[in-house]
């Protein structure tokens, strides 16, 4: 047989092999996603509708700045994120309404006045000069600010680093500690906040409990700190799902405690008192 013609026919050969092993390979099949896994129209919106949480630096920086910049960040979780300590409709209306209403409120309150170009920090280090729009809504809005940082879906457990260390040797053991917050909560009548606190001057832990919206920046404050761990007992943040059943809240509250969070704001500390002398 001619040279050509044997080269042609083993190249056809091996071409026609190759085609038919290509063929009978198996083909994964493709998986159309379930309802669950798709995401819908309004999940979108809503992802859009997500915080990023703040690093320390950031944290100071953010209260450091003029209060006209002041931005309503989003939620760094979504609504239902903490159930079942706290279900998804409580969270989108205590986000949502109460707390950007705060904002909006102290954004209008401060507007055309010399406190536009104030930080936040200062307004409360002078809190009883201002009115009560100013005090309710800037109190308002910081504190919810930290409340929801210092919320995570994947919270609970004991804080670690410095921050235990400071705890063990502020309140004997972290249950001494929980107990004690907890009770801070409970015992304050009507609506307000419990609070975890470094001191301004001596850089203790303390813990504390404010009425309505203030909190231990204010110069109104029993005791004034810079606080790193806030808990809301105004009902609005837990009546849909405990009612009258404060204590309860109180309780599942700590299964969600953003520690990483709350240490970071701990370590900041020392940045943000030097920040607030300026």
């Amino acid at each position: 047989m001619n040279l050509k013609l044997m080269l042609s026919a083993s190249l056809l050969m091996a071409a026609f092999t190759a085609f038919s092993q290509s063929e009978t390979k198996e083909k994964k099949p493709r998986v159309k996603p379930t309802r669950s896994q798709s995401t819908s129209a309004s999940d979108r919106v809503n992802q859009r509708d997500r915080p990023h949480p703040l690093k320390p630096a950031r944290f100071i920086s953010e209260w450091m700045t003029p209060s006209s910049e002041l931005k309503f960040n989003n939620l760094p979780y979504a609504y239902n994120a903490l159930e079942p300590v706290i279900d998804s409709k409580t969270v989108e209306i205590h986000y949502d309404k109460h707390h950007r209403g705060y904002y909006n409120n102290f954004m209008a309150a401060v507007k055309g006045t010399e406190l536009e170009k104030m930080p936040i920090s200062r307004i409360f280090a002078n809190i009883s000069s201002h009115s009560s729009a100013v005090r309710n809504n800037a109190g308002g809005f910081f504190n919810h600010v930290l409340y929801w940082q210092n919320l995570s879906p994947d919270g609970g457990g004991e804080p670690s680093g410095e921050l235990g260390k400071a705890i063990n040797s502020t309140f004997g053991d972290f249950k001494t500690f929980s107990e004690k917050f907890s009770e801070a909560g409970k015992s304050r009548f009507g609506s307000g906040w419990a609070w975890l606190a470094i001191d301004l001057n001596t850089g203790e832990l303390f813990i504390t409990s404010t009425a309505n919206q203030d909190n231990p920046l204010m110069n109104t404050a029993e005791r004034r700190g810079i606080p790193i761990l806030a808990l809301d007992v105004w009902e609005h943040a837990y009546y849909l799902n405990y009612q009258n059943k404060r204590a309860d809240y109180i309780t599942a509250f700590w299964k969600k405690v953003n520690w990483p969070d709350v240490e970071a704001k701990y370590n900041g500390y020392k940045d943000m008192r030097e920040e607030m002398k300026k």
